[in-house]
This record gives C-alpha cells, sequence and structure tokens, in this order.
C-alpha cells in the first residue's frame, strides 16, 4: 500500500500570521525559504558535494531563491529562457559570485541567440553556454556562448538521436573550442518501481559513455555530461561508470527538488524533502453537501500534470477535484466539509509551472513575510 503524501509536513509549519493574512488577497504563491534552504542541503548531501549538481531555474524563477542556492556553493546552473537566463546572472553578480555557469538548455534560434550573445557580453563573470542540434546552425550561436551537443537519448522531444553518431561528432568539430560537452536528458525514465526506474536510467547511460569516448577520440574534449531531471537524478547519481575512470564532470540537473511538489512526492518518495511552495486559497463556496469549492483554479495552480492537481496541506480529507480556470472544487471525504472563508494551503502537483503562473511571491524567511518578483516567469518578447 503507497504511503499517505507528505505525512510528517505539519500545517502551523506553513500557516501565515493573521496580520498577513488580512492584507493578502488569494489566490497566491508562498514561498518558504528556511525550507528552500533545507532541501537544498539534503539535495546536495545526496550528490556528495555542489559541484555535481545543475539545478534547472524554470523551477525557482526567484532571484532571492537563485541567491539562495548559490550561498550554498552550487555554481553550475540550468535554465530554459533568456529571461531565465538573464535574471540568474544578474542576481550572481549581485552576490558577486564569480566563476559560475548557466546552461541555457535549451535550442535556442532566430533573434533569441542575438539576445543570449549579448546576456553573456553584460555578464562575462559568468560562463554562458547553449544546447546545439544542428551542425548548420552554429556559426548562428554569437562567440560569447559556449556551445553543449544536446543529445536524444530516448525522449524524442529535443535533440540529435543517439544513433546518429556522425551528427553529434560534426557538431562538436563545428563548435571547435566552443564546444563544451553533451547534454543528455533522460526525462522520459519515470517508471512507478524505484528498482525498475534505476535499472532503465543505468541501461541508458552505457550508450552515452561510448558517444563521450567516440568524441574524445575524434579530437573533442567532452568537459562535461549534463543528464538528469528530478526522476532520475539520484540513480544518476549513483551510476558507477559515471564514478570510476570517467574523464568529464558529470552533473545532474533536477530543479523542482529546491520547492518540491506533489508529483515528486509521489515518484521519489525516498528523498525526504518538504514541500517549500504552495498556493494560499481561500473556500468561497459550498455548491453542493460534500463538495467545498477554494480560488485557486488552472490560472494560478498548474493542471497539466494531472488530477489530483494539488494536495491540501493538513487536510488530506479534502481531495482536489478538476479545476476549472478560477475554481478548484474540493471533495469533501470525511469529516466536516471547511466553511467559506477558510484559509488553505495548496501543495501543487507540479510546482513549475505554477510559479511561472505568479507575479508576485509572498517569502517568509525566519517568521518575517514580504512579497517578491516573479521576475524569471514568461518569456521576453522583444530583443533587449
Amino acid at each position: 500500500m503507497s504511503r499517505e503524501p507528505f505525512a510528517n509536513v505539519r500545517l502551523a509549519d506553513y500557516e501565515l500570521p493573521p496580520a498577513v493574512l488580512e492584507r493578502t488577497l488569494s489566490p497566491a504563491l508562498v514561498i518558504h525559504l528556511d525550507r528552500v534552504r533545507e532541501n537544498v542541503a539534503r539535495v546536495i548531501a545526496r550528490a556528495g558535494g555542489a559541484d555535481r549538481w545543475r539545478p534547472h531555474v524554470k523551477t525557482t524563477k526567484i532571484p532571492e531563491v537563485f541567491a539562495e542556492i548559490a550561498r550554498a556553493g552550487v555554481r553550475h546552473f540550468k535554465c530554459a529562457t533568456t529571461r531565465e537566463a538573464r535574471e540568474l546572472c544578474a542576481s550572481l553578480e549581485k552576490e558577486h559570485i564569480e566563476g559560475a555557469d548557466v546552461l541555457v538548455a535549451y535550442p535556442l534560434i532566430g533573434p533569441a541567440l542575438g539576445q543570449l550573445g549579448r546576456i553573456a557580453a553584460r555578464f562575462p563573470e559568468t560562463r554562458v553556454s547553449v544546447l546545439a542540434e544542428d551542425p548548420a546552425l552554429v556559426p548562428e550561436i554569437p562567440c560569447e556562448v559556449s556551445i553543449f551537443v544536446d543529445v536524444n537519448p530516448g525522449m524524442h522531444r529535443t535533440g540529435v538521436p543517439l544513433e546518429e553518431r556522425a551528427t553529434i561528432l560534426a557538431l562538436a568539430r563545428a563548435a571547435g573550442e566552443r564546444f563544451r560537452g553533451v547534454h543528455y536528458y533522460d526525462g522520459h525514465l519515470h517508471q512507478t518501481d524505484l528498482a525498475e526506474r534505476r535499472a532503465a536510467v543505468f541501461a541508458c547511460y552505457g550508450p552515452l559513455i561510448e558517444l563521450c569516448e567516440a568524441l574524445e577520440r575524434d579530437g573533442a574534449r567532452v568537459e562535461e555530461v549534463v543528464t538528469s531531471g528530478t526522476p532520475a537524478f539520484t540513480h544518476a547519481l549513483a551510476f558507477p561508470g559515471f564514478r570510476s575512470g570517467f574523464a568529464p564532470a558529470h552533473r545532474a540537473s533536477p530543479g523542482t527538488v529546491v520547492f518540491h511538489d506533489l508529483r515528486t512526492e509521489e515518484e521519489n518518495p525516498d528523498l525526504e524533502l518538504e514541500p517549500a511552495a504552495c498556493v494560499l486559497a481561500r473556500v468561497v463556496s459550498h455548491p453542493c453537501p460534500l463538495v467545498a469549492t477554494c480560488d485557486a483554479g488552472s490560472k494560478s495552480l498548474a493542471a497539466e500534470a494531472g488530477d489530483p492537481c494539488a494536495f491540501v496541506i493538513g487536510r488530506p480529507e479534502l481531495v482536489a477535484l478538476a479545476p476549472s480556470e478560477e475554481h478548484l472544487p474540493l471533495s469533501v471525504t470525511r469529516g466536516e466539509r471547511p466553511r467559506r472563508g477558510e484559509v488553505l494551503y495548496l501543495v501543487p502537483r507540479h510546482v513549475c509551472p505554477t510559479v511561472n503562473l505568479a507575479e508576485e511571491a509572498l517569502l517568509v524567511d525566519r517568521g518575517e513575510v514580504r512579497v517578491v518578483a516573479v521576475s524569471a516567469r514568461a518569456h521576453d518578447l522583444r530583443a533587449r
């Protein structure tokens, strides 16, 4: 029998003071910075050091959180958009951190490449790289930007298919001195059984090591191999081939682990993380006897990852039904229905797009609460 999610999470640790609630409209994104620190420390301990972690900041999107990750010793980061890259580089500069490394793990094209080049030129103390999958497009990548070859390990989202080795070698040659290494995102491996997942992850990496050896034989120095989002990262870190006699640096790149969410709690119950982000909502309606509806619909709580889209902290008897844009009905499976106006704290099933929906967040830090901008959300429209 599967265990109840967040069984050890206490509602009292997430409740905001009455004075804050009185002036806070709902729905509202709430970030608990103390739990961010705890999660970051746990992930670094799991990795065996900060240098093996390249967190994807698509999850966090908030400079104050970027700064906490950097203060913990992390120097390698991953992002997906030019806005994330700019906000992250600016945060690292503000923290007076030199020698940081930012990989835009996305095959940028057209004006976005020029935008990234300007970001790299503006923040020369941070090394900036981008993914490439077409040798013919390498000349379009600004000279300030380094290059990782994006290899498709079977997810079939982006990247050169692993079996097209000639194209991969051609990419490395075209990149020349700017070639950094291989990006190998195995996000399709999230089997429910952890032993089965580990076996699948391990099987995925044999061909990757062979590819790196072929690149080296062809004269391309593989400086780094980047793998693994949240579902596979603990298995990637444990893979023996990355620990003994493997010349490139290997870094895993989970981002969800900083805030944690319901999907990660279900898929990775062994991580022992705690939710650091939640959505504050209020009950607004009693449409029928066993349903209470709150005001956190799909415009404030991501719903693309399946049902239930959220977990109610301290109220496991309230089960989220399918949301509409501004409404989230909750099935009351036992006990009393929450009263109208009652405050609820919701852990998203998928925290990354949930954070992206908010323009501002309440940041809770050692008992103090302040409003911060989610400044890396959304996308740039015009080159700047």
